[in-house]
């Protein structure tokens, strides 16, 4: 029996660009994805998707809010799988970033400039470019 699978993805975006990988394993190596992974059993999809972008890119975030569940059983070449997709902040004013565990690069993109990407990350990406202009009309705080 085939069953889902749950992912978490981050959306890091501060200054103009956003946090990307380049993935250094299938499906779609070599190509540009948002810092994310699968959810180990008993973790919750908040708690996986800080560890994946430390484990990813080196980078301590904190979650700002969910962007949105995205669940098309062909977004991911391997099978159904679910993904959590969250907003989230560096915890630090250290912004930089290393590559590490799957991904061979860690890369701060402009916005209005970026690769091409795996899975459905830019309609992620877009969805969260609309949250964070709901989220700073309504909190006033700058990113």
């Amino acid at each position: 029996m085939k069953t889902t699978k749950v992912t978490a993805d981050a959306v890091i975006i501060q200054s103009g660009k956003i946090l990307l990988i380049k993935r250094a394993i299938p499906p779609f190596k070599g190509k540009w994805a948002l810092p994310g992974g699968h959810i180990g059993y008993n973790e919750k999809t908040e708690n996986a998707v800080v560890r994946e972008v430390k484990e990813e890119t080196g980078l301590a975030v904190k979650i700002i809010k969910l962007v949105g569940v995205y669940s098309d059983p062909k977004r991911d070449p391997r099978g159904h799988t679910v993904t959590a997709a969250y907003l989230c902040e560096p915890a630090a004013a250290n912004r930089k970033s290393r590559a590490g565990d799957d991904a061979s690069e860690a890369w701060w993109w402009p916005l209005d400039d970026l690769p091409d990407l795996a899975f459905d990350h830019s309609a992620i990406i877009k969805d969260a470019q609309s949250a964070i202009r709901v989220y700073r009309f309504n909190t006033y705080v700058p990113f």
